[in-house]
């Protein structure tokens, strides 16, 4: 039987959502979240980017020593060949890709505008994939963007030719929401049985479905034979409606009614995590969660119906599938309503000791000397300046344990 794994895509099609962004630390912050999630992959950004290098590179390296591992790291890019070679001269560490080219009828036309056929789409991708190959790339998954509007027929020769040329993951992309449940399970199950390779798949919410998108699509590959990847964001945050959220798909595969026990997860996921990082992405986005959102909403578990209320009280499974404490909810909530100290682009070294000596536990940071706190505030000071808002206690335990990859992460270098 196959197994499901969650690539998350949050630094890649997340930070593509209109009017919202990340700072390269909030990226990584994100990434180290994932990792102690148990999450596969994450799809970290761009690597033909020149802005995004820095990070990229940085993030790798923290694999290299082991902070962010076992979570891949995996970039995205177009499926062009010349794309792939600037990806390995700008990042030559990276060895997860993930290339995308449209599919439908309807891009091919509106998109290209008639300058590409068919074949033409099949043959940009094959040697993508061969120039990915020949750099030494250890996994490449090819995406059929637009694919719940691509004919099945199409789809299949194309993730033939794929596999061919050494794909190693088909994603198919329902890059409108234009899929149901129905129809998702049933190209996924085809896929996974003509094309013999692991399935990927991405939703989107356009029809408020993404999740239970995602859900049957993955038990389609299954049913077809294939393992089966399911592309989420945190939060949920994506280009126009949204994509399928991370907490809500991993609730739905491990507690939906009867779907767990034969549709199982790959590798161990922490789900205590959950809540930490739905929070941070909200912060770091600017969007609050919202109060219905499952498992990390306001009101996920909040009770106001008499029935209700007095059913929870006397056993918790009356009215709830999962105990918030699977979440890792369940601290207070601290609101300072007086003196604050907060740490930000003209913070001096008094204020900032303060806030350090603050955080308590295995966590603290001691300085060996005023001479290393200076050299970290400046740090501190630069992320907020490209953050623009206060950081929290991870970001500044990150800049402190790790100050030589924060330099990085915290330079930009404009082509000229």
């Amino acid at each position: 039987m196959g197994k499901i794994y969650i690539i998350d895509v949050t630094n890649r099609d997340g930070v593509q959502t209109a009017r919202l962004g990340l700072s390269k630390l909030e990226k990584t912050i994100i990434n180290l979240y994932l990792n102690e999630m148990g999450i596969f992959q994450s799809e970290f950004g761009f690597p033909t980017t020149h802005h995004e290098s820095r990070y990229l590179r940085a993030n790798l390296e923290l694999a290299e020593i082991g902070v962010l591992k076992p979570i891949r790291l995996e970039g995205w890019m177009r499926a062009v060949a010349e794309d792939v070679e600037l990806c390995f001269k700008r990042v030559p560490e990276i060895k997860h890709l993930n290339l995308s080219i449209s599919t439908s009828d309807q891009m091919i036309t509106g998109k290209f505008l008639g300058t590409k056929n068919q074949q033409d789409i099949i043959n940009m991708m094959v040697e993508a994939v061969d120039a990915a190959r020949a750099h030494g790339a250890e996994t490449v998954g090819v995406n059929a963007e637009d694919g719940s509007r691509t004919s099945l027929e199409f789809l299949v020769r194309f993730g033939l030719a794929a596999r061919e040329h050494g794909a190693t993951r088909l994603r198919y992309c329902d890059t409108l929401g234009y899929d149901s449940p129905f129809t998702i399970y049933d190209t996924a199950r085809a896929l996974a049985e003509n094309v013999d390779l692991p399935i990927e798949i991405h939703c989107h919410g356009d029809l408020g479905m993404a999740v239970a998108n995602s859900i049957a699509g993955a038990k389609g590959a299954i049913d077809g034979g294939q393992d089966a990847y399911i592309n989420t964001t945190v939060n949920g945050v994506g280009e126009r409606a949204g994509n399928a959220d991370l907490v809500a798909v991993l609730l739905a595969v491990t507690k939906a009614r009867g779907f767990g026990e034969q549709y199982q997860l790959g590798n161990e996921i922490d789900l205590t995590k959950s809540w930490r990082i739905a929070r941070f992405a909200s912060y770091a986005f600017g969007v609050p969660i919202p109060i219905n959102q499952p498992g990390v909403g306001a009101n996920a578990f909040a009770h106001a119906s008499g029935i209700h209320a007095d059913g929870v009280l006397k056993d918790p499974d009356n009215y709830e599938l999962y105990g918030f404490e699977e979440l890792g909810r369940g601290e207070p909530e601290l609101v300072e309503t007086g003196r604050e100290i907060s740490t930000g682009q003209y913070s001096g070294i008094s204020g900032f000791r303060y806030v350090m000596d603050e955080i308590e536990g295995e966590e603290a940071i001691h300085f060996r000397d005023a001479e290393e706190a200076e050299r970290v505030l400046e740090l501190v000071r630069y992320a907020n300046v490209l953050a623009q808002k206060p950081l929290v206690e991870d970001e500044l335990l990150f800049i402190a344990r790790h100050p030589d990859i924060a330099r990085q992460l915290l330079t930009m270098t404009p082509l000229g």
